[in-house]
Parts: structure tokens; sequence; C-alpha cells
């Protein structure tokens, strides 16, 4: 990747006003014709959103676009919006036993609503902001009771495929446990055992970077520090590790950049986290230095990996060894090419990156070194997705970010007629991160305050 080292906040205001600009009339249409008998709509067909049913964890998106599209515009249709979808729609996902996708659902749309409400953005009655925090407790308990306890005493969050898997993906849940434990509360188990959220997260924290995460330090013969593996399986008989694996990518041994970014931006975002911690909480786990030097080391392994294995514009492939990419030779030397007759970009992967470039770069401190290096990658990401090609400014196209893959794998993307790779589409996942991140520059250009759950990081 080629980092524009002279990109700057200011220099993508218009491109940032110009997206939510496209963005609320597309947010309206959608809830307003969307049929929620049909389930969460997920990805667009022909410009359209449609289900697809795997599980519904694509709703706190739908309910959190207008939320931060109101963040960032003040228009309280918005705020209303996603107010009155969370209340109807989430209750489920706040008691799902049978998902790692609670930091999706509920941090998008509860979380969301209390951190607006606590800025004084949103006017709310002190009963409102305890029936968000009552939510995200909830959830955060929930989401720590899918556990799976290995051979050494430890454990994990396991995925929607059963005690066995270790998901990539769910390091952006771990939000969830923070966030109800920063509000007080615990897991109650057996015999009224009082579980701790943190304990769980670390855990979780810990073992994720362990497995799913490779460091250069020879572990199979594909280990190249920063690769990422979509899915570690165990044995659940044991406790004990037994390979990596794959749902979405294309090999085990190959780096989906969706799970690559997933653990780029769910690192970042809980090392913000937990720089708001007193050092006492992290005495039980080795202390502070411990647990943040490995978060620390992971975010930075799969940011550098990410750099390195990502075409000049900052917008990843799919996968980084799709086979087709062996027909392209030259493919990291150039743009990502959109419209070719081997593999499909993947727009969402680099929306999700783009954001954990930027919150890894502010948390090193983004004036120099490698915080700059992060921030500005991050930048460079920005500026080529807010504007075409992946801009999606046809108002009869429902999406707001284009060229974005769901399930390579499974072929569940639609590839226009004429076409030989999936292309021009959107999905929920997306286009809410293209939204997280447009909010997140905006405040940052504005001076206002810093976009998370948690308080501010102590600047570097």
């Amino acid at each position: 990747m080629n980092i524009d080292v002279t990109c700057s906040v200011h220099a993508l205001g218009d491109a940032l006003s110009r997206f939510f600009a496209l963005a609320g009339p597309k947010i309206l249409r959608l809830h307003s014709t969307w049929d929620s008998a049909k389930g969460a709509p997920v990805v667009t067909v022909r410009g359209r959103y449609t289900s697809r049913g795997w599980t519904e964890w694509t709703q706190g998106f739908v309910g959190g676009l207008p939320i931060l599209q109101f963040d960032a515009t003040g228009d309280e249709r918005f705020w209303r919006l996603g107010r009155e979808y969370t209340f109807r729609h989430m209750a489920s996902h706040v008691t799902h036993t049978g998902v790692h996708d609670h930091g999706f659902n509920n941090v998008s749309t509860y979380g969301n609503l209390r951190r607006l409400a606590l800025e004084g953005r949103a006017v709310e009655t002190p009963d409102a902001l305890a029936f968000y925090e009552l939510a995200l407790k909830a959830s955060g308990a929930v989401q720590a009771s899918r556990w799976s306890r290995l051979a050494d005493g430890t454990g994990f969050i396991h995925s929607f495929n059963g005690p066995h898997s270790l998901f990539s993906d769910t390091i952006r849940s771990c939000r969830s446990l923070v966030l109800a434990h920063r509000l007080g509360h615990c897991l109650m188990g057996e015999h009224d055992a009082r579980i701790s959220l943190l304990d769980r997260a670390v855990q979780h924290i810990r073992n994720t970077s362990r497995y799913n995460v490779y460091f250069g330090e020879g572990r199979d013969a594909y280990d190249v520090r920063g690769r990422v593996a979509h899915e570690s399986l165990f044995n659940m008989t044991d406790g004990l590790y037994r390979c990596p694996s794959t749902q979405q990518g294309y090999s085990p041994f190959s780096t989906w950049t969706r799970g690559l970014a997933w653990i780029l931006l769910g690192y970042a975002e809980e090392l913000e986290a937990f720089a708001a911690f007193d050092d006492a909480e992290f005495e039980p786990f080795g202390g502070r230095k411990e647990i943040e030097s490995i978060m620390l080391d992971t975010a930075l392994a799969a940011a550098d990996f990410y750099l390195a294995n990502t075409p000049t514009d900052g917008i990843p492939y799919w996968d980084t060894c799709a086979p087709g990419l062996s027909n392209m030779p030259e493919y990291l030397d150039e743009p990502a090419r959109i419209d070719n007759s081997y593999e499909p970009v993947d727009s969402s992967a680099a929306a999700i990156a783009a954001q954990g470039l930027l919150r890894l770069g502010a948390y090193l401190g983004r004036r120099k070194g490698a915080g700059r290096r992060y921030w500005q990658a991050g930048l460079t990401i920005a500026k080529t997705l807010f504007a075409p090609p992946y801009l999606s400014e046809n108002p009869r196209h429902q999406g707001l970010l284009l060229h974005s893959v769901y399930h390579r794998p499974n072929g569940w993307d639609y590839i226009p007629l004429g076409k030989i790779v999936a292309q021009g589409e959107s999905s929920m996942w997306g286009d809410y991160h293209a939204m997280e991140l447009a909010v997140y520059l905006k405040r940052a250009l504005d001076g206002g305050p810093f976009l998370g759950f948690f308080p501010s990081p102590k600047p570097r």
C-alpha cells in the first residue's frame, strides 16, 4: 500500500460532507421500505438490500446507521429512527445466547444511544439511560456465558459454529464485556459464583492472539508475522488446540482480509478501553504491561501485514492468497482492480481496517513515528473509500459503500451480467463501518469529543 503522507483530516472535509448528504436519504428510504418479516438486510443485489439467512448479525448495523447519521448531522429524525428501531427490534439480541455478535448488534445500538446521551447530544430521561445501561450489562454477561474452557484453564467466547470454534470476528464483541464491566456488572454462575467480565474478555483477547494471529515465530510453514486465521479449532473433549480453519477465507493458511481487519480494529479499540482503567484492575492478569504488550504486538503485526499485502490505494482483495491473484502478478503495485477476471475486492474490509489504523495511530501518537504512519494509512484508505468508484452516488442504489463481499467461497455475492467476479454491491456491515469511520473523522475534523464507548485514551 502507498501511504499518502500529505493527506489530512481537513482535506477530507468535503468528501465527508458529501458522504453524509448521500447517506441520509438512503437510510430513510431503507427504513421506510424494508419488510422486517424478511429478517435483517444483509447485502444488496442489483442495488437493493436483501436478507441472507445465517444469523441476524447485521440488525444492529441497521439501527446504528441512523444513530450515527444523527451524530454527524444533528438531524433528530435519524436519532428518533434509530432509537425506535432499537426499542422495536433489538431486545432479543440482548439475550441471544446463540451468537458471538453482541458487540456488533448491541453496542452499535444501545451503546451509541447511551454515548450520545452522556455527551449531551441527545436529551434522555434518567430512566432511558438506565434502560440502555441495563441492556448493555445483560448483553455483556450473555456474551460472556458463551464460554469454552481449554486444557490450560483459560477459555474463549465461541462462535456460532459451536464450542470448538474461535473466530477472529469475535474480538470486536469483547467490547460488550468490557463495557458491561465498566458499568459494574458481572456474570452470575452456578452457586451464585461471580464471574468477572473483564477476566473473560482478557482471556479471550489473549487466546485470540495466541491461536488466530501469527508472529513469524515458526509456528507452521505459513507463519508470517501478522497473518490471521479466520478460525481456530479445538478438541473440546480435552480442550487442546487442533488446527487453523476458516469459514469465509480461501484456506486456513491464507488470510481472509475482513478477518484481518476485525483483528486490527478490535485490538486497537480495546487498547483505548484499557488505557482508561486503573492499574489495579490488571493485577489478576499479570499486570497492565503484560496484557497491553500482547494487545499492542497483535495490533502492530496485523497493521503491518495489512499494509504489506494490500494494493496501492488501500483496498484489499477478499483474501491475500486468493488463487486468482496468481494471474495478476503486479496486483500489489497498482490500485485494486474492481473489474477483473479473477478475484473480487472487499471495500468493507478496507472500511474496518481504516478505522483500526486510525485508532492505532492515535493510540501511539499520530504526529510521529509508527503512530503517524498508521494514522496516515487510515486517512489514505478513507480518501479512497469516500470517493467514486467506492462511494455509492446513485440515489437508486440502497448501499453507501460499493464493492463489498460477503462470502466468496459460498458464492453468496451477486455477479453482474457479463462480469466474472462480484462487484458493484454493498453490505450492511460495510455501510455501517463506513459511517462509523466517517463520524470518527468528522469528530477529528471538528475537534469534537473522541468517538468511543469508553473515556478518551490518554494522549501519547
